[in-house]
């Protein structure tokens, strides 16, 4: 699969190919705060098939957490483009917003359904888990 997408701004760009690892909705408390209060929609990728093609992303990663993941932006517009996570080494984590054509994306799992609010819609046809699946 080939996916190109960036920031609300155009400053930063990115592209991908290859094979799409997962595509989850995540409803962890930490994603709702990124997410505006909603389910983060995200999809995992291999590291070695993304790049940023313009730009340079601004990084914030918390130092009060064990495991933090990084969070990539744009420090002109503010837009949540990606995240790395020491859960999942090797890729890059994208927002699903931030994509030119966000019509792909499909949630197959839904995670840390503990932290769900009652405003939250899971999809009827996928899995739920309350903490990342095994």
């Amino acid at each position: 699969m080939k996916l190109t997408g960036g920031c609300y701004c155009k400053q930063i760009r990115y592209s991908f190919e290859g094979d799409v690892m997962a595509s989850l909705q995540c409803h962890c408390r930490e994603c709702q705060y990124i997410a505006g209060g909603h389910p983060n929609a995200l999809m995992v990728l291999p590291h070695a098939g993304f790049k940023f093609e313009t730009g340079v992303t601004a990084t914030f990663t918390r130092k009060d957490i064990d495991k933090a993941v990084t969070r990539h932006f744009c420090s002109n517009c503010g837009t949540s483009i990606a995240t790395q996570s020491p859960f999942r080494p090797g890729t890059m984590i994208i927002k699903v917003g931030t994509l030119d054509d966000p019509s792909v994306y499909k949630p197959t799992a839904a995670i840390f359904t503990i932290d769900k609010q009652p405003f939250h819609h899971i999809p009827d046809d996928i899995p739920a888990f309350e903490r990342r699946p095994g």
